[in-house]
């Protein structure tokens, strides 16, 4: 049986084949989701998705599933056991960013916001590109810069728009790959 044809990123490893195959690309609108994924990217930055990836169980088990409310309560005796925590990167102001984007998300949901509608809001409806993939454009600036003024910390363009194709916000499959139609 002939393997399937995907993008070219995802063709050598089983763990990013069935990200690619179940996950990457596709829309999610739950601001719960969509906040885990943007926290997720920020601790990609410096490193390869692939790292995240492996360590993502890690992740979910360490920040309460990624549970905001949770997470917004966690203290610097938190930081400094996840310090210590080789289930997930171990980086001091990534960890701290995503308990301050705990914070905003219930901030905003206090303010009758939901963070889902509202990133959706910053860019409208999923785009199909074509061509060689950029690593930012003119929208994952302006997603960034909304972010930042909100006050969350690793969502420079290059990981807005990784979180921008993570979640289907643009659909970047190559023009041969199965998950393009």
């Amino acid at each position: 049986m002939a393997e399937k044809a995907r993008c070219h990123w995802a063709q050598s490893d089983p763990l990013m084949a069935e990200y690619h195959d179940k996950e990457w690309g596709r829309v999610v609108r739950d601001g719960r989701e969509l906040w885990e994924t943007l926290m997720l990217e920020g601790f990609q930055a410096g490193l390869s998705w692939q790292t995240v990836l492996r360590k993502r169980e890690g992740f979910r088990k360490a920040f309460h599933h990624f549970d905001p409310k949770k997470v917004a309560k966690m203290t610097d005796a938190d930081v400094e056991r996840l310090m210590q925590n080789a289930g997930i990167i171990r980086a001091r102001a990534k960890i701290a960013a995503t308990i301050q984007g705990a914070k905003i998300f219930i901030e905003m949901e206090k303010n009758g916001q939901d963070f889902g509608k509202w990133v959706w809001s910053l860019h409208g409806k999923p785009v199909k590109n074509s061509g060689p993939t950029p690593s930012e454009t003119e929208k994952s600036k302006e997603i960034s810069e909304a972010l930042k003024k909100r006050g969350f910390k690793f969502v420079g363009p290059t990981i807005a728009y990784a979180w921008m194709q993570a979640v289907g916000m643009v659909d970047d499959h190559s023009e041969d790959c199965f998950r393009r139609k």
